[in-house]
């Protein structure tokens, strides 16, 4: 059971490892699992999906460091989650995703952190905070991390060295 009383972003039953080979792929699976939980609303795979043909929310990691895997950060409006908090995605295969700064290009994307917020203020808030944790955490920490397959360490890591508010 998710502890409500903290103030976590992170929830250990909303950490994902997905063998899926297609954006549509992963954002289905998790999704479904979190309209199971509650955490989002029927319209939210739909307008993900959207959202993100849209505005792509890839992030090319080698400005930061070269040896980091590309992510990504897809999230929609807070009209379609019922919850604040960021979903862990590690991908097994990479999959292609649109560059947020440029979206004519196209990259392999390896981890996702799939923003949850509900709050139409905080979307930047906490977009600035996954930034932060990926350029203030240990490079070769933060490298490890990005190629944890275990659900359990993802969360603890994240637990360890995201710094919240």
């Amino acid at each position: 059971m998710p502890n409500t009383t903290s103030n976590t972003l992170f929830d250990p039953t909303a950490v994902f490892v997905s063998e899926q080979t297609t954006q549509e792929g992963v954002f289905k699976e998790v999704s479904d699992k979190l309209l199971e939980m509650k955490y989002v609303k029927p319209e939210f795979l739909k307008n993900l999906a959207e959202r993100e043909k849209n505005y792509p929310t890839g992030i090319d990691m080698s400005v930061v460091n070269p040896d980091y895997p590309n992510i990504a950060i897809p999230h929609t409006e807070g009209n379609f989650v019922n919850v604040r908090m960021i979903v862990p995605i590690k991908l097994a295969h990479p999959v292609e995703f649109g560059n947020m700064i440029d979206p004519s290009q196209h990259f392999q994307v390896s981890f996702l952190f799939m923003i949850l917020n509900n709050d139409p203020d905080g979307q930047a808030n906490v977009l600035s905070e996954i930034m932060g944790f990926l350029t203030t955490t240990p490079a070769e920490d933060l490298q490890n991390f990005l190629g944890e397959t275990n659900k359990a360490a993802i969360y603890s890591f994240l637990n360890t060295y995201f710094n919240q508010d």
